[in-house]
């Protein structure tokens, strides 16, 4: 019963989402749908070329509660997408921000199970890529806002995507 009213449910979702889908012309970020925007953003990156990989972005984990590596070798363009749609839809996000943003579960064995925030470096990194790129500045509030290249560069990549 519960797996019918489910798909009942997506079904209308998806018919409402279509409806309003219909007249809409994409301008920004917001605009597109997220995995298509930032699979865009992250391949716009590595064709760039302008975002250095470091060394041992290889062998590092994203978080302490990580046992792993990413799997995928292009995690870190994804990663990078990722944060500058975040800090595109709501400035003023920094690295403790993202901490808490890229954090999960630990599991601790026969412990019960506690939050853990990500790794502080790969978020710095990111942003100070960002930075040296002209996408992102800091704010004067705390954390960092998108720049009017930026901005540009985004929408751009956004309606490219769509």
């Amino acid at each position: 019963c519960a797996s019918v009213l489910e798909s009942a449910t997506a079904m209308a979702t998806q018919f409402y989402d279509a409806h309003f889908r219909e007249g809409l012309t994409v301008k920004t970020v917001k605009d597109v749908e997220a995995d298509k925007f930032i699979a865009a953003f992250a391949q716009h990156l590595k064709r760039q070329g302008r975002f250095e990989i470091p060394k041992w972005a290889d062998v590092v984990k994203t978080s302490k509660s990580k046992e792993l590596p990413p799997s995928d070798p292009d995690w870190l363009y994804v990663r990078t997408a990722a944060m500058v749609r975040k800090v595109y839809i709501r400035g003023g996000m920094g690295v403790g921000a993202f901490r808490k943003v890229y954090g999960g579960q630990q599991r601790r064995g026969t412990c019960t199970n506690t939050f853990c925030k990500s790794s502080g470096k790969i978020a710095r990194y990111i942003l100070q890529q960002l930075e040296e790129m002209g996408l992102v500045e800091q704010d004067e509030n705390g954390g960092r806002r998108i720049t009017k290249e930026g901005q540009r560069e985004l929408d751009t990549v956004a309606v490219q995507a769509a």
